[in-house]
């Protein structure tokens, strides 16, 4: 039956192109960056899943993160502190584990007569995977030790970042807007965010929220003076999931009044930039008290682009980087219900990228403000670097209107040289290797390995142009510029891109049987 589509508020200024990206990360504002004295913490992130490291339905490899990229390139890797989440594949559902598993048991083609046998053990790999995290060793949180460098966590919005910490991190039941969902594992909000923040504590034991263990870490000064910069560069990368609601439940339920409890938001998935706008100064007041040399913000990107919405009908129009449907990548034109199947309009779309493009004028414009004063704020455009990779949306389309800034993303030597070279479909492999995709993991939404050092090298680049001096391994010995981050170490130990499974001729279709018999898609967004 077709869902009731909410109206778009008025608040939402409809757009018929693309945001315009910044220029440079800092704004061609010039700032005097007192450069005394060595911070004790090169590096902090605070962020959502991108930040946390989340690929394939799950966080596990946090080693991977852009986050802990950036801190190998910096030389800084073993300093550099970051949750664990050892055993059964992360939480809350590794997809690639599964596919292995099933690719293992049962062959790179399950049977008709195989079929009930791979359902039998779907269900008991969600069985075990509920049982390790929820009531097995994974439950149990490690000592607590120093706060964590990486502070993002994923499924976190602006209002988390602002107001949760480890001891109310359990999300609401998203109910209220009809959802009626329960997690892959129930605890997995908790479990995740605990493992990030548990030790973000007061010296009375009072929980921290990533904002405030951010400035706790500033407060440590540098080597040579207890007032100085505790941090060298603070990354922020918040607000995706202040839209990605949107994408992975095909519906649109604009915020309201209530946008700033974290009960009452459990119903929304798309700000409306004026609510935004309010987080948003909270996050900006939050951040003045953090003694941090340079912060970086990465603008938001277009969760439209994501592969889990699938365009399908064709543009709606010649030029227009919209097509008349998304829908999961498993449905096919051909067998689409409008009444059956969940979907978004362009025009729905459309409204989320005008959406998310104020967002980042509101981010671009405290940056502004902050660099005014004195601040070394900068931009660093994620969203940019999204577009201009975004396959089906621009690069495919040659009678798509491309704004001018829009060019083709050069790709380091290392994936360019890859063949197929990696793209923005959604992922698919055979018995002879990977034949589309490898930007985009198993779930749609989150990046592979090679992709988070794609992220990494933006963010890097930023760090640069702020005068950040990397290192080699030692520590010591200064890297020339520009510094590369080095993809042959991440193709490595991509084992999506590098090494893909031999099952996933037609990976949609495989994520949307899946999907189908355990609802995993509703069932991720109820713990995202």
């Amino acid at each position: 039956m077709a869902h009731a589509r909410e109206p778009v508020p008025d608040t939402v200024e409809i757009r018929s192109t693309p945001r315009v990206p910044v220029a440079a990360g800092d704004l061609d504002i010039e700032v005097d960056v007192d450069q005394r004295g060595t911070p004790r913490h090169r590096l902090v992130t605070i962020g959502d899943s991108l930040t946390h490291g989340f690929q394939s339905g799950a966080i596990f490899n946090t080693d991977l993160s852009y986050p802990a990229i950036i801190a190998h390139e910096l030389g800084w890797s073993d300093h550099f502190r970051y949750p664990r989440y050892p055993g059964f594949g992360g939480i809350p559902l590794n997809l690639e584990l599964l596919v292995r598993d099933i690719d293992e048991r049962f062959g790179p083609k399950v049977s008709p007569w195989e079929l009930p046998g791979a359902l039998f053990h779907l269900r008991h790999h969600l069985a075990e995977a509920e049982h390790w995290w929820d009531s097995g060793p994974g439950g149990v949180l490690p000592p607590r030790g120093r706060i964590n460098h990486n502070l993002g966590i994923y499924g976190w919005d602006v209002r988390d970042a602002l107001s949760r910490n480890a001891d109310n991190a359990a999300a609401e039941d998203k109910t209220k807007a009809g959802f009626e969902l329960r997690p892959l594992i129930r605890n997995a909000d908790r479990i995740s965010a605990a493992r990030v923040l548990d030790s973000a504590r007061t010296a009375g034991g009072l929980p921290m929220t990533p904002l405030e263990a951010a400035a706790a870490l500033s407060h440590e000064g540098t080597l040579e003076d207890p007032n100085g910069d505790g941090i060298e560069t603070l990354i922020i990368l918040l607000g995706a999931n202040n839209a990605l609601g949107s994408v992975m439940s095909l519906e649109l339920h604009w915020s309201q009044d209530d946008f700033a409890d974290l009960h009452g938001k459990a119903a929304y998935n798309v700000w409306q930039p004026p609510h935004f706008a309010a987080e948003w100064a909270q996050v900006v007041a939050a951040l003045r008290s953090v003694r941090a040399r340079h912060v970086l913000f990465g603008t938001v990107p277009h969760v439209t682009i994501a592969p889990l919405a699938h365009g399908i009908g064709g543009k709606v129009r010649k030029g227009s980087r919209f097509f008349e449907r998304y829908v999961r990548p498993w449905v096919r034109m051909d067998t689409f219900d409008e009444d059956e199947d969940k979907n978004l309009t362009a025009d729905e779309a459309r409204a989320v990228d005008s959406a998310i493009d104020a967002f980042n004028d509101t981010i671009v414009a405290s940056v502004a403000a902050a660099r005014e004063e004195g601040l070394d704020w900068r931009i660093t455009e994620i969203s940019a670097a999204l577009d201009r990779l975004a396959s089906r949306r621009y690069l495919e389309d040659p009678e798509v209107d491309r704004p001018e800034w829009l060019t083709d993303y050069p790709l380091p030597r290392t994936l360019d040289m890859l063949d197929p070279v990696p793209d923005s479909h959604f992922f698919a492999s055979d018995e002879n290797g990977r034949t589309s995709g490898g930007l985009f993991s198993l779930d749609g939404i989150h990046a592979t390995t090679v992709a988070y050092g794609l992220m990494a090298q933006e963010f890097i680049r930023t760090m640069e142009d702020a005068g950040v001096v990397f290192y080699n391994r030692d520590g010591v010995t200064v890297r020339s510029s520009p510094v590369e981050v080095d993809f042959d170490r991440l193709l490595a130990q991509d084992t999506l891109v590098g090494r893909p499974p031999t099952c996933l001729t037609d990976t949609a279709n495989w994520i949307g049987w899946i999907d189908q018999r355990a609802d995993v898609v509703k069932r991720l967004w109820a713990g995202v």
